[in-house]
């Protein structure tokens, strides 16, 4: 069955034809290591684990690379202000290398919580300063770069079309540019971006080039590591729509002035994560991490759950009690995988054929999650209880990454729980029993402050560690 995807580029769907038959290549714009990312960045991050999850459940092999930028993004797109990293290398009183280990490995914890799969190459600029440099040789020699006092610069008149991503002009970008920041006089082009920054004395991270002590541009990375790792034209390039209008604009211009080509083939951003119906702020103290969702006791995987609620190309409104209602609905989940794990009822197989067909027409088309979240409940809601049931959602979970298949019999799993939580389970499993319900859900509260979260159905209770 085809994969249809949405492409900026063209601004239709699209049907996927890879470039190599049973390989698809994929660049996705990585975290800039400055600080920890929040559930806005996750939010990209989730969607690129649906596109590899849904592309590898249609059979296909991927060459996938991430960047990690650890250098070389500054304040402004604009080409203004402080590199990220050496401004929090300020902050934390720490180098700007200590800076980056910190945060890729938090970030990279938070990508095992969330149960995200991971490209097969995840790449540090500073681990590709030579290969930059040899880009940008390229970029002078077929006369798309000039120098000027600050740095290399990528001149965009010389291209046949800039921007082509976004619907914006040309001439009301100048405009803009002009009324924003103070016009560099050296620039050919008010717009023309920064590939390669002189460094100052002070300046830590910096490399040595032909054009003295440097540091790279932010969207130089990109079109090099790109390039080193799927070549002069890959399949898809991923990113958040903030990335639309400079960063992926400027990276098809550098491509097409190294190579004459645009990079790959099929553009997909996801939209933006809300807060409480407005933008995240540091000033509206609104932005929150992993770990604090964790600390309300909202598991990670509850969050992903949230952000199947809506399809990665419209925006997703975060407020707590939204979130909150996820957790509930993960719960119910697994309480429905529990139901369907101890059924004796054998289905049919044309039954079970047809929920194949139709949750794999949603997730081709486009990754519907919506849509194949809506027949995944359908078969949690069964009244027939049955094993093949569950066999069926655990396949349909090599998509979703929700661990259903860690989900066993309450029985199977009491065993391992420390004795005080045994004490309380056995105490609630009498007060349930009792129909004591405000002792149940007192008893369900302490378990969940210690640690445990309460799976309950029908007839059975199930604790699972958060």
């Amino acid at each position: 069955m085809s994969i249809k995807l949405y492409n900026t580029l063209t601004r239709t769907k699209e049907e996927l034809i890879p470039l190599q038959a049973d390989t698809v290549r994929i660049y996705t714009c990585g975290p800039t290591v400055y600080s920890y990312a929040h559930i806005g960045n996750f939010r990209a991050y989730l969607f690129m684990d649906l596109l590899r999850r849904t592309l590898k459940y249609n059979g296909y092999k991927l060459k996938h690379v991430m960047n990690i930028t650890d250098v070389g993004h500054l304040e402004s797109d604009a080409d203004e202000g402080e590199d990220k990293m050496e401004k929090a290398a300020k902050r934390e009183n720490k180098n700007p290398y200590e800076i980056a280990d910190f945060y890729t490995n938090a970030f990279m914890q938070d990508l095992e919580k969330l149960n995200i799969d991971k490209p097969e190459y995840i790449v540090k600029a500073t681990d590709h300063i030579a290969e930059m440099i040899d880009y940008i040789e390229t970029l002078i020699k077929n006369g798309y770069a000039y120098e000027t006092s600050k740095g290399i610069y990528f001149n965009i008149s010389k291209l046949d079309k800039y921007p082509i991503l976004s619907n914006r002009k040309l001439d009301d970008q100048i405009i803009g540019a002009r009324d924003e920041v103070e016009i560099d006089k050296e620039k050919k082009n008010p717009y023309d971006f920064a590939l390669w920054i002189k460094a100052p004395k002070s300046h830590i991270m910096k490399w040595d080039s032909p054009w003295g002590l440097c540091y790279p541009g932010w969207h130089i990375e990109c079109s090099t590591m790109g390039r080193k790792y799927l070549g002069d034209v890959f399949d898809i390039h991923t990113g958040g729509v903030d990335h639309i209008p400079t960063h992926h604009e400027n990276e098809i211009a550098q491509s097409k002035g190294c190579t004459g080509k645009i990079p790959a083939n099929i553009w997909m951003h996801v939209e933006f994560l809300q807060v409480d119906g407005g933008k995240m702020s540091k000033s509206l103290n609104n932005i929150y991490t992993i770990s604090q969702l964790q600390e309300r006791k909202i598991e990670p995987l509850a969050y992903k759950l949230f952000c199947f609620s809506s399809h990665y190309k419209n925006k997703l409104n975060f407020t707590w009690e939204g979130v909150h209602s996820a957790q509930v609905s993960l719960e119910r989940l697994r309480s429905g995988l529990i139901k369907h794990l101890e059924g004796t009822e054998k289905i049919e197989e044309e039954v079970l054929e047809s929920y194949r067909k139709r949750f794999l027409e949603a997730i081709n088309d486009d990754l519907n999650i919506t849509n194949a979240m809506s027949i995944v409940w359908e078969i949690v809601r069964a009244e027939r209880k049955s094993i093949d049931f569950r066999n069926l959602l655990c396949e349909f979970d090599n998509v979703l990454g929700l661990k259903l298949d860690e989900i066993k019999k309450e029985n199977d799993t009491q065993e391992d729980l420390p004795d005080d939580i045994k004490k309380i389970v056995e105490e609630r499993k009498r007060a349930r029993k009792e129909k004591d319900w405000t002792k149940s859900d007192a008893l369900r509260e302490e378990l969940k402050k210690l640690g445990y979260c309460v799976i309950d159905n029908k007839d059975e209770m199930k604790i699972e560690k958060i």
